[in-house]
């Protein structure tokens, strides 16, 4: 299963205001039971729960930009903290003390940057279909691979390695569809030799 990346428009702030305390980047990174817009056939929503096992188990990151190069935090070393209420995923990253990860708090300080993104692979969805309805893609458990302030929307078609919407819907479509029937396999010797014996 390859990589999916979803972004939300959603509050992404700067904490810690006073000099003296360092600043931490608050916000979603996903929301519970919203319907998405359509994602190319389908739209989707995220079941409550659906991040509970991976904030458990997984070593997971906090980056820019999904950008393995800009790492901001990391639950492993609680620089990174995650967690479902009954709003969401939040996220608090506690950044480090570098020049990108400065000048990005300053850049969400101005509103340059306000949407957060995650990327995640599926273990288990469920797919909802009405007649003349657009189906509905719910995710029931996903494994989390990071979550990430993004300076624009990350749309999959774009992304090298990564599932397009489209991608999945087929997907699903696919398996949808009824077994082709098995073709006979005629054996060709038995056939010959009936025909000479006849």
């Amino acid at each position: 299963m390859k990589r999916e990346y979803r972004t939300y428009e959603f509050e992404l702030r700067k904490t810690g205001d006073d000099q003296d305390s360092k600043p931490k980047i608050v916000g979603y990174s996903a929301v519970f039971d919203q319907l998405s817009s359509d994602l190319g056939g389908f739209r989707e929503k995220i079941q409550k729960g659906a991040f509970a096992k991976s904030i458990s188990e997984d070593d997971i990151r906090a980056l820019f930009n999904h950008d393995s190069n800009y790492v901001l935090g990391r639950n492993k070393n609680g620089t990174l903290t995650l967690e479902e209420d009954d709003h969401g995923l939040r996220v608090e990253i506690e950044p480090p003390d570098t020049q990108f990860a400065n000048d990005l708090v300053k850049q969400i300080e101005r509103g340059d940057i306000d949407q957060m993104s995650f990327g995640f692979v599926t273990r288990s969805d469920k797919w909802e279909e009405e007649e003349g309805k657009i189906p509905i893609r719910t995710l029931l458990d996903v494994e989390l691979w990071d979550v990430s302030p993004v300076t624009y929307p990350a749309f999959a078609q774009t992304n090298v390695g990564v599932r397009s919407a489209e991608d999945i819907y087929k997907e699903y479509c696919n398996s949808q569809q009824p077994e082709p029937p098995k073709r006979k396999i005629i054996d060709t010797l038995k056939l010959k030799q009936k025909l000479i014996e006849k």
